[in-house]
């Protein structure tokens, strides 16, 4: 009562908070990856993967730029489901600019150590991505089995595209496989 006296008030045998911060407790992704790795839990690592690039898709066609797409900057809840929590870098979508990366003008540009064109604030390179969101060669093989289109321009300018039309994707929280199923557009249902 005596540090946070405005929230609390008792109402007979009951305590009533007034105002509460609750964070869901996550194992940060990079260490859960690692650890399915070392065990060569190949089936669990697959799905962990690829619930990651759908987080990732996921915010992009909720029209929120992740920015820092670092896989320590997710998190896995007890189900396994995969959470996005670092929120210093996301942008909106239609803030960013998605660009291909030009090709080398010249034998220059192919070894330079810096990037050889020109950048503003809010350019993104998609291509860039392979380099940092999988570190390890075999579990970047499973993500790029289902989310290699993350490293093309094109999809973040497609979802961005759907964004500023008006659009938002749907996010279906369970898996398709336990999902109930739904019936097509003027078909009778079962």
């Amino acid at each position: 009562k005596r540090e946070i006296g405005s929230q609390l008030e008792f109402d007979g045998d009951k305590l009533v908070i007034g105002h509460v911060y609750i964070e869901r407790r996550m194992r940060p992704l990079n260490l859960h990856v690692e650890e399915l790795r070392r065990d060569g839990d190949r089936t669990r690592l697959r799905q962990t993967l690829r619930d990651y690039g759908d987080a990732i898709k996921e915010l992009a066609g909720a029209g929120i730029f992740p920015g820092d797409m670092l896989l320590k900057n997710f998190g896995v809840t007890r189900h396994e489901r995969i959470v996005f929590y670092d929120y210093d870098e996301i942008a909106p979508m239609t803030d960013v600019i998605f660009r291909r990366i030009p090709p080398p003008r010249d034998y220059a540009d192919e070894i330079a150590a810096e990037p050889y064109w020109s950048m503003g604030p809010s350019d993104v390179f998609p291509e860039q991505f392979e380099r940092f969101l999988v570190g390890d060669p075999g579990a970047r093989e499973m993500f790029y089995e289902y989310h290699r289109d993350l490293l093309d321009p094109s999809f973040w300018l497609g979802k961005q595209e759907r964004v500023r039309a008006g659009l938002q994707d749907d996010v279906f929280p369970y898996p398709e496989e336990i999902r109930f199923p739904r019936a097509s557009a003027g078909s009778p249902r079962d």
